[in-house]
């Protein structure tokens, strides 16, 4: 365990994970009448991260798929996302049967996606996996946090503020996925 590598994959977590970056999203669920349980959504994401520390590479073996292929398809999740941010329509269709969004959107691909994931597997290249678990905790109380004050920080913005952050945040959205497609699909047309 090295405290300087906790505080690198710390960050290098937190900067993909961007969880300040998703609070318009989470302020937009919200006012759309979703549901989100704060610690549902943290401890979830905190056992897929973990899962995906220890198996991912051999679990996405398993179905035939490489960190690449999940790096797009998380990046066109994420780019809908965010036209429905800046479009103010709805594409995912959601459960007429649940009014939740803590597992999609929220855990998944907010803050345990494929930008997540892949991140996760190249840190082994030069961390510890005690020192990335430590990592992945820190961001997951991060993520607690932000979601459990998501609702003060909507009434300190107002409703104004929340729809510019939210067109502001849509559109980096679209440019992270933008950024992750582009940075994998042309690894995947190479293999072809």
């Amino acid at each position: 365990m090295d405290i300087k590598s906790i505080i690198s994959v710390t960050l290098i977590l937190f900067s993909v994970i961007d969880i300040i970056g998703s609070i318009p999203i989470i302020i937009d669920l919200k006012n759309k009448g979703v549901k989100i349980e704060e610690l549902k959504a943290s401890l979830a994401a905190f056992v897929i991260m973990t899962i995906f520390l220890y198996v991912g590479n051999s679990l996405l073996a398993l179905f035939g798929v490489d960190v690449e292929s999940f790096a797009v398809a998380g990046a066109i999740i994420l780019f809908f996302l965010g036209l429905e941010m800046i479009l103010g329509i709805t594409l995912f269709r959601d459960d007429p049967d649940s009014k939740s969004g803590t597992l999609v959107p929220i855990t998944f691909p907010l803050v345990a996606g494929a930008g997540t994931m892949t991140t996760i597997i190249s840190l082994q290249s030069k961390y510890n996996n005690i020192d990335i678990q430590i990592g992945i905790l820190i961001n997951i109380i991060l993520v607690y946090v932000v979601l459990k004050s998501s609702e003060w920080i909507k009434k300190k913005i107002g409703p104004g503020g929340t729809n510019v952050l939210r067109k502001l945040f849509g559109i980096i959205l679209l440019a992270i996925a933008v950024k992750l497609f582009r940075e994998n699909f042309h690894l995947i047309i190479k293999e072809a």
